[in-house]
């Protein structure tokens, strides 16, 4: 059975000294139940909330196996929390979650949208300059999520699929590059389901189109960054 074997927040900022900011990467597993809002995990913070956060990154999941393979590689302790995941499942990989597959867990839902993307401060957190490089030759990204219905999760909920879409197309995939097939399927289907899809997510999906001599016409009503008002839809 899938489930959270462990949910992450916040235990104490870390410094980026090249930035000046406090990165709220450095999470830990918590007892008891935590909750998940529309903006983001309670008790949560984002030092750099020009790339992190906001309606489609509200959640961040990865695969305890994934990260645990990783560990073993580098010959290194990676406990549950070090990649700045707020879920972290066993038996369900984050990476071949398909981007709107929907989830019940604890008294939550939540709908996958995007790839995450590393970044200088994930490098030093690893203490690796490198490790950016590595971890996108690797192809495993781990799943970011929006919060359909706010709720509580606590460790030890199992993972309930409540819908996966048509297109095919896995969190996974959008990480490791999408093909002309891929684009057009996922673009399709955001826009007879009437999904709203994340910004940089149709960007890459329209270049793809645009290096394979297509042209797309997609709407922007279903194009997002995920920081506007009410819901975040809209740039």
């Amino acid at each position: 059975m899938s489930t959270i074997v462990a949910v992450c927040t916040v235990t104490q900022l870390f410094p980026v000294p090249d930035s000046g900011l406090m990165s709220g990467i450095d999470k830990r597993p918590v007892d008891g139940p935590v909750t998940l809002l529309t903006h983001g995990v309670l008790g949560d913070v984002q030092g750099d909330s020009e790339h992190h956060g906001g309606i489609f990154k509200a959640v961040y999941a990865y695969s305890r196996e994934v990260r645990e393979a990783f560990a073993a590689e580098r010959g290194e302790d990676l406990p549950d929390g070090f990649f700045g995941e707020n879920l972290v499942t066993a038996g369900h990989d984050t990476d071949e979650v398909l981007i709107g597959e929907r989830w019940r867990i604890g008294s939550a839902q939540i709908e996958a949208t995007c790839p995450r993307n590393p970044c200088g401060t994930f490098a030093l957190r690893m203490g690796d300059r490198r490790w950016g490089r590595r971890f996108t030759e690797e192809g495993r990204c781990g799943a970011y999520f929006r919060v359909l219905a706010e709720g509580e999760v606590r460790a030890g909920d199992a993972i309930e699929v409540l819908h996966r879409p048509d297109h095919g197309v896995s969190i996974g995939d959008a990480f490791r590059g999408l093909d002309a097939q891929q684009a057009r399927a996922l673009l399709d289907w955001a826009q007879h389901s009437g999904t709203v899809l994340y910004e940089s997510l149709v960007q890459s999906a329209l270049t793809v189109l645009e290096r394979a001599g297509e042209q797309y016409d997609y709407p922007e009503r279903l194009r997002s960054t995920g920081r506007g008002l009410g819901l975040g839809m809209g740039l």
